[in-house]
């Protein structure tokens, strides 16, 4: 076993329990003080903001699937969709001709093109756009060789599971219409509550809708440090598919 000296312990559990009212759980620190800091992940460094960022500021259950990246990227112009801090957009710049990272959040988008920059310095070929995917999709103009949609939860109650099974629908709808033939799609969910199957025929009726010819080359999930349960099958929260357009 390899043991890491620790720097500093953040407690981010106010926003995520239930009853956050009556634990009188509060973020803060816990050990040490270290907001600015960078994490390195298969050779590629990241600037995580553990403080502001969503959840714990990086999404180390996708490593997996952005090393997977790899291996289709090169030459190809990639749209990195929900794209937060530009995880899989910097594993794509590897050796992707070029790489549009589209975020809501502007501070998202911000730490995107550093992110970029802190691993391609003055490297032209990152884009960071702050707009809604679904309207960014709905834009003319060139399509796409490979485009990565990893939203986040549509649904975490299952009486909202139909509207996220249709907006599941909707998004890979227009990204189907959106890439050149012969094109990739890493389309994926982390609602809890969509199963693997529901989200599979969420794809499949975006593709039929389409009248398009899709294959599915992979499906993915989290990596094995984020175990699944057998009692519990919620746990089996990622799902994942890389998707072959013609």
């Amino acid at each position: 076993n390899t043991y890491f000296p620790v720097r500093a312990v953040y407690d981010k559990s106010e926003n995520s329990l239930p009853f956050k009212s009556e634990s009188g759980a509060v973020n803060g620190y816990l050990s040490g003080n270290s907001e600015n800091v960078v994490i390195n992940e298969n050779g590629f460094s990241f600037n995580v903001d553990w403080v502001n960022g969503q959840k714990t500021g990086f999404f180390i259950d996708q490593r997996e699937s952005r090393k997977l990246l790899l291996s289709y990227s090169e030459g190809k112009r990639v749209l990195n969709l929900f794209g937060y801090t530009g995880g899989f957009s910097v594993y794509a710049m590897k050796n992707a001709s070029a790489v549009h990272t589209v975020d809501v959040s502007a501070r998202a988008v911000e730490m995107a093109d550093s992110n970029a920059d802190l691993n391609f310095p003055d490297d032209k070929r990152h884009l960071g756009v702050v707009a809604d995917a679904f309207d960014y999709l709905d834009e003319p103009g060139d399509k796409y060789d490979l485009i990565i949609l990893d939203p986040p939860a549509f649904a975490k109650h299952g009486n909202v599971l139909h509207n996220a099974l249709q907006g599941y629908k909707r998004l890979n709808m227009k990204a189907i219409e959106k890439i050149a033939p012969g094109g990739l799609i890493f389309t994926f969910s982390c609602s809890q509550v969509v199963s693997r199957d529901n989200f599979r025929k969420s794809v499949f009726a975006a593709a039929a809708n389409t009248g398009r010819r899709v294959k599915i080359l992979h499906q993915l999930s989290q990596p094995a440090d984020h175990p699944v349960n057998i009692y519990h099958p919620e746990s089996e929260y990622l799902k994942g598919l890389v998707l072959y357009v013609e």
